[in-house]
């Protein structure tokens, strides 16, 4: 009987001890894949497989894929099968792709205006056709959206109206996909400062970035800093959307920066990538206990690719 005691007593402490070991899962990892690069992976084999590499080197296991006009062609409606083969290859090695929408060659920043409303539902509508025509394993995950009104050169004088459209625009959106039925997740880039303007919408006052996650699924969290910790670092500049987020059931991943940048603190792109990656520890650490935290989102591919190219001997 004693012996039998033991037994399940080492049994028991053994497993205790064998979970405590066991590490936490590391963050997910995402990345922002713009115009040229994404038509480049759609269009050429050899070119999604070099990028498919790439991403399973560091880690990378979503991407945001951008899909609406580009170099005259938008390949999302003439060539679909090009975006479906590409996901379902995508996701046979464990990477969810997002739709991106929104871009500087097509000026979007200009889609929050009224009269541009009809463009703005229109590459959501676009996406939201292309997966109810295609296979579960052959649609996107999400949708981001790179819509940012404050490039708008109305910005200075008109910010808060600006803001109350973009958040106008953001539910139509998001009607949009209630519409569909489907389950896709759907979510801004946004700046970190948006947390420090208040505004009055739908009658309810609060600040911009918490009626934006009120609206999204999720948001990518522009936390454009050089290191974790401090005042002015990742982690102090994301804890109070963060923490909104966890109240709500909303996601946040934390977004950064390696292209050059004339403000050196806002890109890694001045350290290397064993600094990047102590910083992104830090902030891993102080996010772990946090149910809202969903990862990290790197701004861009192709800057990414070149100042590590550039940065490895």
């Amino acid at each position: 009987m004693k012996q039998k005691l033991l037994c399940a007593f080492l049994l028991a402490t053994s497993g205790i001890s064998q979970s405590a070991n066991v590490s936490a899962p590391e963050p997910e990892r995402a990345i922002w894949i713009w115009e040229k690069d994404s038509y480049a992976m759609l269009e050429d084999r050899s070119a999604a497989d070099d990028a498919i590499r790439f991403l399973n080197s560091k880690h990378i296991n979503t991407i945001y894929l951008y899909a609406d006009t580009f170099d005259k062609q938008n390949l999302i409606v003439s060539q679909p099968q090009m975006y479906s083969h590409l996901i379902q290859r995508l996701h046979k090695e464990g990477i969810h792709t997002y739709a991106l929408l929104g871009s500087a060659y097509l000026h979007t920043e200009e889609y929050i205006l009224p009269e541009h409303r009809s463009a703005a539902l229109s590459i959501m509508q676009r996406v939201l056709d292309f997966n109810s025509r295609t296979a579960p394993d052959e649609r996107f995950d999400g949708v981001n959206l790179d819509i940012e009104p404050h490039i708008l050169d109305l910005w200075p004088a008109q910010k808060i109206q600006l803001l109350e459209w973009f958040l106008d625009m953001s539910q139509s959106l998001m009607e949009l996909k209630k519409a569909s039925g489907q389950t896709l997740s759907v979510g801004p880039a946004i700046p970190f400062w948006l947390d420090s303007i208040e505004l009055e919408w739908h009658g309810q006052t609060k600040r911009v970035s918490d009626h934006v996650q009120d609206i999204y699924d999720y948001v990518a969290l522009m936390d454009y800093r050089d290191h974790a910790e401090g005042a002015d670092g990742i982690i102090s500049h994301a804890k109070d959307e963060m923490m909104y987020a966890g109240l709500h059931n909303r996601k946040v991943l934390i977004g950064l920066e390696v292209t050059p940048n004339e403000i050196q603190k806002v890109s890694f792109n001045h350290l290397t990538e064993q600094d990047l990656e102590h910083e992104l520890s830090l902030a891993s650490k102080s996010f772990a206990d946090q149910p809202a935290f969903a990862g990290f989102v790197i701004h861009h591919y192709r800057s990414y690719r070149t100042w590590l190219e550039r940065s490895t001997p």
